[in-house]
């Protein structure tokens, strides 16, 4: 199966969780990584800035109408919901919050499951919310391919498990694996 982008969900836990993955992922990753982690709305560019020292990819904020790049590490920005549009460029918009978060996790599940259809990977990782299950949902009825972090192994348990039982992931991994499985996109 071909990918042509890696949407991530992340809540409490996630910085721990994401620098697990995203350091060991190589300059010439071929897919672009779009990340909602729920931060605070006055939140300032420490998440970009931290994963841009460790990391090999670009590491960024996305923004409003920016074309999305292969090989490129996008964040939402704080208090913005971040939507992928048709065309692959990003849309930011302060509609009201979904499951109590701006950005919202399902908000760009779903525009990117509308854009990207079966050429997506879902990803949960920890988190204390249901944020993204709805999300993953449409992932997968689009053909898409779901992945949840194993709630044993997640810092806070609650948004993988949300995502199993409502969602019914393709695949629940550790951290480890999901890091594994994304390299090996690159052999495909």
């Amino acid at each position: 199966m071909n990918y042509n982008a890696v949407v991530i969900g992340v809540s409490a836990g996630g910085i721990s969780a994401l620098s697990t993955i995203l350091p060991k992922l190589p300059g010439n990753f071929p897919l672009p990584v779009i990340i909602v982690q729920h931060i605070s709305p006055n939140s300032d560019n420490f998440m970009v800035n931290h994963f841009n020292h460790i990391c090999q990819l670009k590491v960024k904020e996305a923004d409003e109408k920016e074309s999305i790049q292969p090989g490129t590490v996008y964040f939402a920005p704080p208090n913005y919901h971040l939507l992928v549009e048709t065309d692959f460029t990003f849309s930011l918009s302060v509609e009201e919050r979904v499951n109590f978060s701006r950005p919202s996790i399902d908000v760009l599940f779903e525009s990117a499951a509308d854009a990207w259809h079966s050429g997506l990977i879902g990803i949960i990782l920890t988190g204390a919310s249901t944020d993204g299950s709805k999300g993953m949902g449409k992932i997968k009825e689009n053909g898409g391919y779901t992945i949840a972090q194993d709630p044993q192994e997640a810092e806070v348990p609650v948004m993988p498990e949300a995502a199993i039982k409502i969602a019914g992931v393709d695949r629940k991994m550790t951290l480890g694996e999901i890091t594994t499985f994304l390299l090996n996109l690159q052999k495909q």
